[in-house]
């Protein structure tokens, strides 16, 4: 496992993208953050404006985890997902968050480019700790010559889901459903986010000036 990260607070996060409930990123209505950098660089990333460790902006975990506690009264969602760029790359204050969010009785869903073995291997105590607070695990990295044609969410075939607490069921009917695209004017811009189609890749573009307190 690549141990290339941003150098960055427990306390705060380099972000690129929030969606503050979507159905497209996993079970239910969830609240979405991509990370802003990513060590690996699968070809054909459906986020390619996201590998540079540049980029995006800094936000305080106590204020993404008020938005998140914000859209679970106004939204109904039932958890965060975290995508990227790489989670892991920011493994401490992803676990931050992720505690806060468990505490608040929602789950954690964590897409990684790494296996589970190789982040386990690693023996990176952040990214143990992140592991620990995550109820669904979507590792490996993207091939884009192997396709995922059945489950939802998934974006190629290589990818594995584990089912880390008894939350969720990776033989739930839900993996089976067709997948959404969602696509959304913010700031004036288009956003788009769902399944990786390569008719979507490069399609959305982040706000020009980003704002850590946006969604309200």
């Amino acid at each position: 496992m690549d141990h290339r990260r941003i150098s960055i607070a427990e306390a705060r996060l380099r972000l690129a993208q929030v969606v503050a409930c979507t159905e497209a990123e996993g079970p239910g209505r969830r609240f979405a953050l991509w990370f802003q950098g990513c060590p690996l660089r699968c070809p054909g990333c459906c986020n390619p404006e996201m590998l540079s460790f540049e980029g995006g902006w800094e936000a305080e975990v106590d204020a993404i985890a008020a938005q998140v506690d914000r859209a679970a009264a106004s939204d109904g969602i039932e958890g965060i997902t975290l995508l990227g760029g790489e989670p892991t790359a920011q493994a401490a204050g992803a676990s931050a968050l992720a505690r806060r969010v468990r505490a608040m009785g929602l789950s954690v869903m964590v897409f990684s480019g790494f296996t589970l073995e190789e982040i386990r291997a690693s023996a990176d105590p952040d990214a143990l700790n992140l592991l620990a607070q995550t109820d669904l695990l979507v590792d490996g990295p993207y091939l884009r010559d192997r396709p995922e044609a059945r489950r939802r969410w998934i974006g190629s075939s290589n990818q594995r889901v584990y089912a880390l607490t008894d939350r969720y069921r990776v033989n739930d009917p839900c993996w089976s459903r067709p997948n959404t695209l969602e696509l959304r004017l913010v700031g004036g811009e288009l956003t788009v986010n769902g399944f990786p189609a390569s008719s979507a890749v490069g399609i959305w573009r982040r706000p020009r000036e980003a704002r850590p307190s946006e969604p309200t």
